[in-house]
């Protein structure tokens, strides 16, 4: 794999040649890759325009299809006064069944999406760039069947600044993931996918 790889409107980069662009928690995780199915240097990084990181604009300036961006949203789960977090990785042309399917995983008595100053704070990175990549320790990852059959996936960088091409069977082999089916399902016609 050469250098520079045009993906869409978009060169990319192996990520960890470009730490610059990664977040911290998201540049120790590559830093210290154990996934052997998949090679580091698979993991790409592209820059892009800040301002044009929420997912649809993304797509749109950089000629990438929604049906390989993948989203992932922190969820937060309560039961008995406690919180706990996960995150989840859907398709952005699907929607997160969070109420169902998320709800219980965690084991919560309620689910829904973690308010955005929470979701900074607990992750270390930029709302618009959170990635499954250098979550804390003990959340789980929750990764859609179609992120994981996905070739290549758009994922956060942990910045909004830019964004990781990674296949999906390396997202499905991080050490806290797990891969649901119908984990989301197909986003209504006319309607925002998260």
């Amino acid at each position: 794999m050469s250098d520079t790889l045009e993906i869409g409107k978009l060169l990319t980069q192996p990520a960890l040649a470009r730490p610059d662009l990664l977040a911290e928690p998201v540049l120790g995780a590559l830093g210290t890759w154990t996934i052997t199915e998949v090679p580091i240097e698979e993991v790409r990084v592209g820059e892009i325009d800040p301002e044009l990181a929420d997912t649809a604009a993304f797509c749109a300036a950089y000629d990438i299809p929604l049906e390989i961006s993948a989203n992932c949203v922190i969820i937060a789960g309560r039961r008995g006064g406690e919180t706990r977090y996960a995150a989840a990785l859907v398709l952005a042309t699907t929607r997160a069944d969070v109420n169902g399917v998320i709800r219980r995983r965690l084991d919560a008595r309620k689910a829904s999406f973690a308010p955005m100053d929470t979701a900074v704070a607990e992750t270390g990175m930029e709302y618009g760039g959170i990635t499954a990549f250098g979550l804390p320790d003990g959340w789980p990852i929750l990764v859609d069947a179609r992120v994981a059959e996905t070739e290549i996936a758009v994922v956060g960088s942990g910045l909004r600044r830019s964004k990781l091409f990674v296949s999906g069977r390396a997202l499905a082999a991080l050490p806290q993931a797990t891969v649901v089916p119908d984990l989301a399902s197909p986003a209504p016609s006319g309607t925002t996918p998260n």
